[in-house]
């Protein structure tokens, strides 16, 4: 028997063995670098570089400044520095519990539908009391919106993120933990030298010594958010026992300005309108070699990578795919490819399947309006500007909110968390609106801040549930209610 049909035979017990290395993998912490995108604000504005942190999935917080190994039923913590976090003491890093870090809430299941400032603050204001409390006691702390702890609460209402994620040993984290727990929790935050990408990578290169490091050249010397995530990237590339996999979380859609892509130093010059002309009118003699610095050794993009690694399953199935290559097994190649690319819809998407998603929803939309089942599509679109201007948004003891609406005599009220938009008590009308409104935003935005498939599946398994709801209680308001038809994706799953 030849050597390629061997190696074919051998193909199903490969796979079998990638995946349960995975399935191996998850006894393993992960530690991850965390690349938030820009908020187009402040000096932001002129830099583009966004912002570092460090995610764990065994390291929890025993305190915001003091660190622990997690409890079997959290789900990890992130850990950030920033210039001014707001504190009594002016510690140099936070920890927070990664669902607070995300979404503000403990539980995935009470994270808000759509983000607003009123929505956030009184998540950031929940947060305080319960967990900053001791560290937190003077005015400026409490009071000041420039106090930048509030910017670990909630992450995703304010901008995009991904994390690029690989295995540790439960003796790395321990280490890490002691070490960090023994020395001085004091802020020396300098932006040329020991800003937030510096503290990554020292984080970081403790577990993997020289896995990150800055890019002189294209940051100008300094450390970059995107350096960090980049050098990081080629490392855990190169090492298949990481089982390196990169997560990505969508900015909330709502009233917040959109966030954009980080970019390096060299990249901000080159793409940037606002730096390039000046440069072009003073006739930059270094304009060219910037240009071809970036181009040459600065190019990097965040959402290809995730869209390249979702998985730890996809990148081990690169990993086989290339060892077929080698050996030159077309045949094998060729399976691992297929099976790689499904994988990586599963999800990320196909070009095919979003294009469903919004031809479905398009007809849905239009049937609500035609049926006025939902108000106009002007108001539609403008709704969640509506609720930030009218509405008084509050928080359960468990952090789902709710938003009371006063229009005139009479008061509404609607969830808007996953887990109670559809509640009882929750005005049927406004949260399909909400819901509708919100998968409209989701569809439209650009791959680098939209939901992951997996994600986009779960909301239109509620915006389905949300039509049923709405239906039922027009029928029963007024003895006539819309048809439920065409509600799931045509060729494709509606959960």
């Amino acid at each position: 028997m030849s050597k390629q049909v061997l190696t074919a035979v051998r193909f199903p017990f490969l796979l079998v063995f990638v995946l349960a290395w995975v399935a191996c993998a998850r006894t393993y912490g992960d530690v991850g670098v965390v690349l938030n995108e820009s908020m187009d604000s402040s000096v932001d504005k002129i830099t583009g570089t966004g912002h570092s942190a460090v995610y764990f999935s065994r390291i929890c917080a025993d305190t915001p400044v003091k660190l622990r190994l997690c409890r079997p039923e959290e789900n990890g913590s992130v850990m950030s520095n920033y210039i001014n976090i707001g504190e009594d003491q002016a510690p140099e890093w936070n920890i927070v519990p990664l669902n607070i870090y995300l979404y503000g809430v403990e539980d995935e299941r009470n994270r808000p539908v759509f983000g607003s400032f009123k929505i956030k603050h009184v998540l950031e204001e929940r947060y305080r009391a319960k967990y900053l409390e001791a560290y937190c006691q003077s005015q400026p702390c409490k009071t000041s919106y420039k106090s930048e702890w509030r910017e670990m609460v909630g992450a995703t209402f304010i901008r995009s993120l991904h994390i690029f994620v690989v295995d540790t040993t439960r003796e790395q984290d321990l280490k890490l933990i002691d070490e960090f727990n023994a020395l001085p929790n004091e802020n020396h935050f300098n932006g040329f030298t020991r800003n937030c990408a510096d503290f990554t990578k020292r984080v970081i290169n403790t577990y993997f010594p020289n896995a990150t490091h800055r890019d002189y050249l294209n940051d100008f010397g300094m450390t970059s958010p995107k350096a960090v995530a980049r050098t990081f990237t080629h490392y855990a590339e190169q090492q298949p026992e990481v089982h390196f996999r990169v997560l990505h979380f969508a900015q909330l859609p709502g009233t917040i300005k959109r966030s954009r892509e980080c970019r390096a130093g060299t990249e901000q010059l080159y793409r940037s309108i606002k730096l390039l002309v000046p440069m072009l009118a003073l006739g930059s003699h270094e304009l060219p070699v910037v240009a071809a610095s970036y181009l040459l050794t600065g190019r990097f993009n965040a959402e290809h990578a995730f869209e390249e690694h979702p998985t730890a399953r996809a990148t081990q199935i690169d990993y086989q795919m290339e060892l077929a290559r080698a050996e030159n097994n077309k045949l094998q190649a060729e399976e691992l490819k297929t099976v790689g690319n499904e994988e990586r819809a599963r999800v990320v998407g196909t070009a095919e399947e979003w294009k469903r998603y919004r031809a479905t929803l398009d007809s849905i939309t239009k049937e609500a309006l035609h049926e006025e089942n939902v108000s106009d599509r002007e108001h539609l679109s403008h709704i969640f500007q509506y609720l930030e201007k009218v509405g008084i948004p509050m928080a359960d003891a468990n952090g789902a909110i709710w938003m009371e609406i006063s229009d005139g005599p009479e008061t509404h009220k609607v969830g808007l968390s996953a887990s109670n938009i559809l509640a009882s008590g929750s005005d049927s009308r406004m949260a399909y609106e909400l819901i509708l409104e919100r998968s409209e935003r989701v569809l439209k935005s650009p791959k680098h801040s939209r939901e992951t498939m997996l994600e986009f599946r779960k909301d239109w398994a509620l915006l389905e549930a949300a039509r049923r709801k709405n239906a039922i209680s027009m029928a029963s308001s007024d003895g006539t209610g819309p048809s439920l038809k065409g509600a799931n994706v045509a060729g494709g799953k509606g959960d």
